[in-house]
């Protein structure tokens, strides 16, 4: 592009100053020898192609009302012999006019720019960079006719000198123009290196707000950063996790996703697919997205692009049937008329919901438009082109070539439009009007006032302009940004592009409709309008305001929304359902963050939102409720009186101190017998005694554990077992010490331990014991305790033993009686005798032994009050072990064989 701008702007007459500048900014090296002569002709659009008023101050205007360049637009080396664009698009032109009321509307202000008339020279860019530059650098240059001298000296004067013979348009100090942001960066660029300020009423790109390469460029459209942050805050509402997205892709595309996802990181918003659209292969391109589209589970679908594509790719869309879609549009397209006006996609498009450029009224803009008339403005162009295509005739013809034929522009054969092919064909097909024509009834995107967006961009341009003039011809200059107060002040005739800019820079103003104006460096703050695509009884589709983006706060009426789905319920558009409370996200592998599956909490941990990351654990008092989604508190457990085991254990009890009792009262009536005498009936008794305390002490266990509860059970079971073993191990030495008797000289023994020593033998090993107990109850007694450490929703109410060497004692000593017991059972088995009673004691310690042994380990791993029922099923095991296996031999001779309960049989061998 560099060389044809080189040979463009040699061969016309431009000042050699903004070659030098554009080259240097372009990078090139241009020498001066390339610039031999300089042809004495005016450059850029002729005055066909514009609008032009005088006045004492007079600003640029760069707008793209025309959209078909002209066919010679790549023979730059002819740009003097100029040939008009061609296709008038009406929503530029609209803008035209705004600029014109605006500047008119200033001139009849009394407040501001009191006493100057303010002018505008406007071109038509064609859209095109190569036309929209050498516009810009004609309206800067002044347009003049004059030849420049090409010495070295003349390169290096200022923009503010004059040159040698400077006639000619005068140069204006501020241009309103960069339609898209491509070509205000170049613009800006170019125009920076004179300090000429340029304020852009569409471009949106965030590059531009870089004050250090774009010093002099200015906006009063927000950065697409802002767009794209509000289309985040839209997805976050509505808790949107799972969007699919179709960008344009450059820079205005990939940008807006790249800042969609920094604003949504974290909110749990993921992008199920991201597919680019390429101008060049548009129809390709669209049908590739439109069946990522059907094939995604994502039901939302953001669109940063131009309309064109959105075009090409509802059609696709509509092809394959996908109409239940949810999409949210940039401003790019959200306000297109040739999208909602579009019938073959409005299935598709119905409920788009999206992000415009705000919008607000101009008072009298309306009537303005609907007013203009050719008769009124000869010299317009525009307006003749429109008359021509709404009504079919030429309008003031006459009038019309006067103002051709006495132009002051350079008389060129392409410059006469009456001679131009085309005028003749035109002339030939169309009649002259008849003056009857009105824009009143007619309806167009022109005449279309009901939301000015663009056109109130443009509107506050020419008012940011006209309020920086102001503060810069005020005298005295007290308001000067230098802070330079100066009895010199700036004239209409002497303004200075550096010293605009200062005051554009600080520029504070109440615009008529009463909003606050000024700038963020290159930037104004970022509102917007929310818009939502709903469907009329006709069938057409309208655009609805439904909500505004005020900064970063979004106010939005949600009941006023009509979705694509056409029900009032948010579309949903997830990759996996919330998950409930009572349970959490777990992340699928390879997958995103918004697919997970949902895994139920575990015992004791809870959930009480939705989509909780985690569980949380419960204080240790407290445990999860049935649904894992509140923590309640534990419920006191024990072994109790009324539950089933307690129930059971108690019955055993009850039932194991009954018989004892009643074999109490069998010997009772019985002791006279030689069954119930033998082997000192004493000890039979007290032994009977001790069992059934043993029976009973198994009741103590059961219940709420208190203090003087936990206490006595303990007491109440090492005594009662060390008293029975006591009484049994007396017993066997009888037994051993009646048949030691009988050898000569052993007479003695028996004699010596007669039953005074068997009672004080029985109550001194069980004062050990009951010492025992004392020493441990009054040291380190057990205390009621709930163990929190068993997981569960009851927590156990327990005895726990403080001093595990003082209950360790209790049984030691009871296992060791035992073992003695036994080992003397065992030696007097088989003493001759019909009944020895030392077999039944060596069978019942058996049992006894047995029955103790396994209770270690079952105490131990029991959870719980488990652990007390281990304990009181030990206590009963070995007590009806005890009773049966000595009681009830003896008990069925007595009651069942009483011929054997004599001497002479119990003595018989």
């Amino acid at each position: 592009m560099s060389i044809w701008l080189i040979t463009l702007w040699s061969r016309s007459a431009p000042s050699l100053l903004l070659v030098g500048l554009l080259g240097r900014q372009l990078g090139l090296r241009v020498g001066l020898q390339d610039v031999q002569t300089v042809a004495c002709s005016r450059w850029g659009a002729p005055r066909s192609q514009g609008l032009f008023q005088d006045g004492d101050v007079v600003i640029g205007g760069l707008f793209i009302m025309h959209y078909q360049p002209p066919a010679t637009e790549h023979d730059f080396t002819q740009l003097p012999h100029y040939k008009p664009c061609s296709g008038l698009d009406h929503a530029p032109l609209q803008y035209v006019y705004a600029m014109v009321f605006a500047v008119e509307e200033i001139n009849h202000s009394t407040m501001l720019l009191p006493g100057v008339k303010l002018g505008y020279h406007i071109f038509d860019s064609c859209g095109q960079v190569p036309w929209a530059l050498p516009a810009a650098l004609s309206l800067v240059g002044g347009g003049s006719t004059s030849c420049y001298s090409t010495e070295y000296p003349e390169f290096s004067a200022g923009y503010g000198e004059e040159i040698e013979d400077r006639g000619g348009d005068q140069a204006v100090p501020l241009i309103i123009g960069g339609a898209s942001s491509v070509t205000a960066q170049i613009l800006s660029s170019t125009l920076g290196q004179l300090s000429v300020p340029l304020i852009s009423y569409l471009a949106s790109c965030p590059c531009l707000s870089d004050r250090l390469r774009y010093p002099n460029f200015f906006r009063t459209i927000p950065s697409d950063i802002y767009q794209a942050r509000a289309v985040a805050h839209l997805a976050i509402n509505f808790n949107w996790t799972w969007i699919g997205a179709v960008v344009a892709n450059n820079d205005y595309g990939l940008m807006a996703i790249k800042i969609f996802q920094e604003e949504t990181q974290g909110a749990g918003v993921c992008l199920a697919f991201v597919e680019t659209l390429r101008r060049e292969n548009i129809m390709s391109d669209a049908r590739r997205a439109a069946l990522t589209i059907q094939a995604s589970t994502a039901r939302v679908i953001l669109i940063f692009t131009w309309y064109t594509d959105v075009r090409e790719l509802f059609l696709q869309l509509t092809k394959i049937n996908v109409t239940d879609r949810q999409f949210l549009a940039s401003e790019a397209w959200s306000t297109s008329g040739d999208l909602l006006q579009n019938p073959s996609t409005s299935k598709v498009a119905n409920g788009v919901l999206g992000v415009a450029i705000r919008s607000s009224s101009i008072p009298g803009f309306e009537n303005y438009l609907k007013n203009l008339h050719p008769i009124h403005h000869p010299g317009d162009e525009f307006l003749r082109e429109i008359w021509e295509a709404e009504f079919g005739c030429i309008p003031w013809a006459t009038s019309l070539f006067s103002y051709v034929t006495t132009t002051k522009w350079p008389s060129h054969p392409s410059n006469n439009i009456t001679s131009s092919p085309a005028m003749s064909v035109l002339k030939a097909s169309l009649s002259p009007c008849n003056g009857t024509e009105s824009l009143e009834r007619v309806q167009n995107l022109f005449t279309d006032t009901s939301q000015l967006r663009v056109t109130y961009n443009v509107y506050l341009a020419v008012y940011a302009a006209a309020h920086a003039l102001h503060n810069l011809l005020s005298c005295p200059d007290s308001n000067s940004p230098s802070g330079n107060n100066s009895s010199t002040c700036s004239s209409p005739n002497n303004i200075k592009p550096t010293e605009l800019l200062q005051y554009l820079n600080n520029v504070n103003f109440t615009t008529p409709q009463g909003e606050m104006f000024y700038f963020q460096g290159a930037d104004i703050p970022a509102k917007y309008d929310l818009v939502n695509w709903q469907s009329t009884p006709e069938g057409a589709l309208k655009l609805v305001l439904i909500g505004r983006v005020d900064g970063f706060d979004l106010h939005l009426n949600e009941s006023a929304i009509q979705w694509s789905t056409g029900s009032s319920q948010v579309p949903i558009s997830v990759c996996s359902e919330s998950c409930p409370p009572g349970t959490r996200m777990a992340s699928r592998k390879g997958e995103p963050v918004c697919c997970f599956d949902c895994i139920p909490c575990a015992e004791g941990e809870i959930s009480n939102k939705t989509d909780s990351p985690h569980c949380e654990r419960c204080p240790l008092e407290f445990w999860s409720n049935a649904k894992r989604t509140a923590c309640i508190p534990r419920q006191l457990d024990f072994l109790s009186f009324n539950e089933t085991l307690g129930i059971t254990l108690t019955t055993f009890a009850v039932s194991g101190a009954t018989v004892t009792t009643a074999v109490f009262v069998v010997f009772l009536y019985y002791r006279q017998t030689p069954m119930v005498r033998a082997n000192n009936s004493e000890l039979s008794f007290l032994l009977l005694l001790s069992l059934k305390l043993c029976f009973l002490c198994s009741l103590v266990f059961i219940g709420r554990p208190s203090v003087w509860a936990c206490r006595f059970q303990q007491a109440a079971f090492g005594i009662s077992f060390v008293l029975c073993v006591s009484c049994l191990k007396v017993k066997t030495i009888v037994v051993l010490a009646a048949f030691r008797s009988a050898r000569p000289g052993a007479e003695a023994l028996i004699r010596w331990f007669g039953p005074g020593q068997q009672r004080g033998s029985v109550c001194f090993l069980t004062c050990i014991q009951v010492i025992i107990c004392a020493i441990w109850l009054s040291l380190s007694p057990p205390v009621p305790r709930r163990d929190l450490g068993f997981q569960g929703l009851k927590v156990t109410l327990e005895c726990a033993m403080t001093s595990v060497v003082g209950f360790s004692l209790v049984l030691g000593y009871i296992g060791l009686l035992a073992c003695t017991c036994l080992i003397l059972a065992f030696l007097a088995r088989k003493l001759p005798d019909n009944f020895n009673e030392a077999k039944l004691i060596t069978f019942s310690m058996l049992i006894f032994c047995a029955v103790w042994v396994a209770f270690v380990p079952a105490y131990v791993s029991s959870p719980g009050k488990y652990t007390v029922a281990v304990e009181i099923f030990a206590i009963l095991a070995s007590s009806y072990g005890l009773l049966f296996c000595i009681f009830a031999p003896k008990c069925f001779i007595i009651l069942l064989r009483p011929e054997k309960n004599t001497k002479k049989h119990l003595m018989a061998r």
